[in-house]
């Protein structure tokens, strides 16, 4: 059989969506689920038609297997990469790549030293939508990038998650949660971030579980659920990031660059799809840009890696930038939390556009 092989770690709600698409990318083979409740990740595998599924020894046994998708709890993101590199595997984790700089950067390091490779989600930014907002900027259309706004606001995920208590601790909250999704998008499109000043806080300590089998049950909240923070860029140019599980008012996908001719309205950085919108100084009619390209969503990220893998090249989610994302984030939080600016010590090459015909739905490795 063709494709590289793919076993995932976590059984929990990202799971469905992750096996749903890539057991339609045609370069990958998704061969077990592995939770530590084995079974639900034999629900999960039958659900799927993958072919096995039980522990994560089991898995990081398995030799077929390539790449581990890690889709564990943030606190357990680390740990289990690592247990996958130590097995031979490269890895494919969901954000953060990990709750501390050291842990991210011991797990890099362990990559690298072993000829292994370690790419982090969000891979929205290989979406149509972005990837079409990205040429557009990058080719010049508001001329250079000077300011940017970076807004997702809503009440919090407890309402509608059955299992929220993760999202209010250590390595989640609205900015590591959902910060990934922006700060991603935004240092694709401004280059790496060189001081960020911030403020913010939680207006409850507890909050109650609204779906579910645990609805009604209270649980504590023990990090900032608002968070504002003025981000400055190496090469120039600042962006204003707000990000909030505390508001009524339901708002995300807010993402605006100002460039010296110009506005570009951008989509949603949690999605794959969505317009671009230019506003041309000296133009008085605005411009859409639909979205083009491929129309697949989360996972593209596994195919991106499994090709450059097989050719060789530099995968475009790959590591350094998500530990860039997570030096900012921390940073972010450490401004908060100290009531300073802080200067953001890490910094990244940012990866080239996808050509505009990749599609992962065509065959490409054996």
């Amino acid at each position: 059989m063709s494709g590289v092989g793919v076993g995932v770690i976590g059984a929990g709600v990202i799971s469905d969506t992750y096996l749903a698409n890539m057991t339609s990318f045609p370069d990958l083979r998704v061969l077990r689920v592995a939770d530590l409740v084995v079974e639900q990740a034999e629900a999960q595998a039958a659900k799927y038609g993958v072919p096995a599924a039980g522990s994560v020894a089991e898995l990081l046994a398995d030799p077929d297997i390539d790449i581990v998708v890690n889709l564990t709890i943030p606190v357990a993101h680390a740990p289990v990469s690592t247990m996958a590199l130590e097995a031979g595997k490269h890895v494919w984790q969901e954000k953060p790549l990990a709750l501390d700089r050291p842990s991210a950067r011991a797990l890099l390091d362990r990559a690298r030293a072993s000829g292994l490779r370690v790419a982090c989600a969000p891979d929205t930014v290989l979406g149509a939508g972005l990837q079409t907002a990205r040429r557009a900027i990058d080719s010049g259309r508001i001329g250079e990038p000077l300011m940017g706004l970076a807004l997702f606001q809503s009440p919090g995920p407890e309402s509608w998650h059955p299992n929220p208590e993760f999202l209010f601790q250590d390595g989640a909250g609205p900015l590591f949660d959902i910060g990934p999704y922006y700060v991603t998008e935004l240092v694709q499109v401004f280059g790496p971030v060189r001081r960020v000043t911030a403020a913010g806080g939680r207006a409850r300590d507890t909050r109650v579980i609204g779906s579910g089998p645990k609805a009604g049950t209270s649980f504590p909240v023990t990090v900032p659920t608002a968070v504002s923070a003025l981000v400055e860029f190496e090469r120039g140019g600042s962006a204003q990031l707000l990000l909030s599980f505390d508001s009524a008012l339901s708002r995300a996908g807010m993402v605006e660059v100002t460039g010296v001719g110009g506005t570009a309205v951008v989509p949603d950085p949690n999605r794959f799809d969505g317009p671009t919108t230019l506003l041309v100084l000296g133009n008085p009619e605005p411009e859409v840009l639909e979205p083009q390209g491929h129309n697949a969503t989360r996972g593209i990220g596994v195919v991106e890696l499994a090709r450059a893998i097989r050719a060789g090249t530099v995968e475009r989610a790959g590591g350094e930038l998500a530990y860039h994302v997570l030096d900012i984030m921390m940073s972010i939080d450490e401004s908060l939390t100290r009531r300073v600016s802080v200067d953001v010590d890490s910094t990244v090459k940012v990866p080239p556009p996808l050509p505009i015909d990749w599609d992962p739905y065509e065959r490409t490795v054996d």
